[in-house]
């Protein structure tokens, strides 16, 4: 059995990030994916000013903006009518206030980056095909056993291994939580679309019980498209089938949408669907020698933008503490959730409820949201101080 310092399952945007910033804290660090090869399934990722500000202490924030868009603004449209709802400024203002812009890129733009980063550091090891099948707590340790038939035994163990992590098993019995929303996306050639507003401006459209994001990615070369729709078919005991929220649900969602927004979605890949799913917070992350991170500890849904760029922070606090408490495991992992339970379980929770506001349906709620959102001007960033200011630890 072999012996690693630290472990690290999962070689995602979460998991890279902290092999990365253990690495430049001075600590020996190990990554294991399950996968053939490091990648990231899907297109378009969103990164606000606090994940921008770790990445640029990981020194990887230059070569995200070679491969990044920064957008003028965040337009937010009517998904029926096409009437205007309000907007972001993302320009002058937004830079002062925070200290970073804000970004959007491809996923796999940002996973090499932060891949070549690791494979270029001398204290980073990657393995990939390491398909975890068991975990023991042994209190002072950790061993991890994988399919062929290869054990390590590891003095910290990291469970970065996503929404359905085999090491959050070790912490809790929960299951992931849907709301019945399903996402189709992808990305085209910038050329093929035709946009109401700027080209480099992001766009939200809302509706009933729907969505679409809109906005450049790759250097303004590929155009991410993300359509978000709650399917009237859903039963907890077909969720586990591809029975709901098919592509016939996805045209009938965005039927009565505008033009624009149907042609749009006219032009999705219906190949593949992702059913949308976060979990409750939990209380407690760490058992023994382990601890969890990024989606594995505190899933949401995604209508803040802020999966990723929790993971991210994820990764700071954890290599901060393990440096503040001279490597000591024990204490670092409890400094580590103490300072990150409270904040990502704030953003879970609002991220659930900012999804309810998004699709509300009616009079009351849908009329309230929108008288507010034309109220605001488009440099008032009152409501975004809490989660892109930098915060005390």
């Amino acid at each position: 059995m072999r012996h690693i310092p630290l472990l690290i399952i999962g070689g995602g945007i979460g998991g890279m990030a902290t092999g990365l910033a253990l690495a430049r804290a001075g600590f020996e660090t190990h990554i294991v994916e399950q996968a053939q090869e490091f990648t990231e399934i899907g297109a378009g990722i969103q990164l606000a000013p606090n994940a921008l500000r770790v990445l640029e202490s990981l020194g990887v924030l230059d070569a995200v903006s070679d491969v990044a868009v920064r957008p003028r603004n965040l337009v937010f449209l009517h998904a029926d009518t096409g009437r205007h709802m309000t907007t972001i400024d993302f320009g002058a203002a937004f830079l002062e206030r925070y200290g970073q812009s804000y970004s959007v890129l491809h996923r796999g733009d940002l996973l090499d980056v932060l891949l070549a980063a690791c494979r270029e550091h001398p204290k980073v090891t990657l393995e990939n095909n390491r398909q975890v099948v068991d975990i023991e707590d042994h209190t002072t340790a950790a061993v991890v056993r994988f399919a062929d038939g290869d054990s390590y035994r590891t003095d910290a163990l990291i469970g970065a291994d996503g929404l359905r992590s085999r090491a959050r098993l070790l912490l809790s019995e929960d299951r992931p939580f849907t709301e019945a929303y399903v996402a189709y996306r992808g990305a085209l050639p910038m050329s093929e679309i035709s946009v109401p507003v700027e080209p480099d401006d992001e766009i939200i459209w809302l509706g009933a019980n729907r969505h679409l994001v809109q906005y450049p990615i790759r250097r303004g070369e590929l155009y991410n498209q993300v359509a978000v729709f709650r399917s009237p078919n859903y039963t907890p005991e077909i969720e586990h089938t591809d029975q709901w929220g098919g592509p016939d649900e996805l045209d009938a969602a965005f039927a009565t949408s505008c033009e624009q927004v149907r042609t749009s979605v006219r032009m999705f890949n219906r190949s593949r669907r992702w059913p949308l799913y976060d979990r409750e917070p939990l209380a407690n992350w760490t058992r023994g020698r382990i601890t969890l991170l990024g989606d594995a500890a505190h899933p949401m849904f995604q209508y803040l933008a802020q999966g990723a760029c929790q993971a991210i922070e994820d990764a700071e606090c954890l290599a901060r503490q393990m440096a503040e408490h001279n490597g000591d495991i024990d204490k670092a992992f409890a400094a580590y959730q103490a300072e990150r339970i409270p904040r990502t379980a704030l953003v879970q929770r609002v991220a659930r409820g900012w999804g309810h506001v998004w699709h509300a349906e009616g009079d009351v709620i849908e009329a309230l949201r929108d008288r507010l959102f034309r109220l605001r001007s488009a440099d008032d960033y009152t409501d975004l101080d809490w989660l892109y200011q930098p915060h005390a630890a």
